[in-house]
């Protein structure tokens, strides 16, 4: 069996397939479906200073990692690899904007709270697609600031209807 492909491979190859540029200078990488698959990210990530969207979907990488010197990074796509939790992140959460981390495993949303940028009502809804969510916290979130607080709540809760705990209160939903 090969060996996994490792964050420096896949910047060599993006470099050989985009002659005359420099990985340092791109606003948007690509490093899906790579064969074999990524395992890890690391620091080599550092190379994309200017980065503002990273894909690394349909890999098998486990953890999220070696991202906070991402400072311009908006947009992270981690569809379909092996994640289990949200931590990691923090190093981007002053400038991520959208995360994309359909059809992981991710079993609790603990460490999401650190995304302050997430804002908008698109990116709320992909919380559906963790149906077994019950437990939410978005207190300090834009979104959630955006609002008045019972606006926030009823908005939040139709959205979500698995969902029994939402910022720290007990979900209680009205009989139609």
């Amino acid at each position: 069996m090969s060996k996994p492909t490792t964050i420096k491979d896949a910047i060599k190859r993006w470099e050989e397939k985009h002659p005359g540029e420099q990985i340092a200078e791109a606003l948007e990488v690509g490093f899906q479906f790579q064969w074999p698959p990524i395992e890890k990210m690391d620091n080599s990530l550092f190379a994309l200073q200017k980065c503002k969207k990273l894909s690394l979907s349909t890999n098998m990488i486990e953890k999220i990692a070696g991202i906070s010197a991402l400072k311009n990074l908006k947009i992270l796509s981690l569809a379909r690899n092996y994640i289990k939790s949200f931590s990691g992140l923090e190093g981007v959460a002053e400038t991520l904007e959208e995360l994309w981390i359909s059809y992981n495993f991710i079993e609790k949303v603990k460490g999401i709270q650190v995304l302050k940028k997430l804002k908008d009502w698109s990116e709320y809804v992909k919380f559906q697609d963790l149906p077994c969510l019950e437990d939410l916290l978005f207190v300090g979130n834009p979104l959630y600031d955006s609002m008045e607080e019972s606006v926030w709540k009823q908005e939040a809760i139709k959205r979500l209807p698995n969902l029994k705990k939402l910022d720290g209160d007990p979900v209680v939903r009205n009989e139609e």
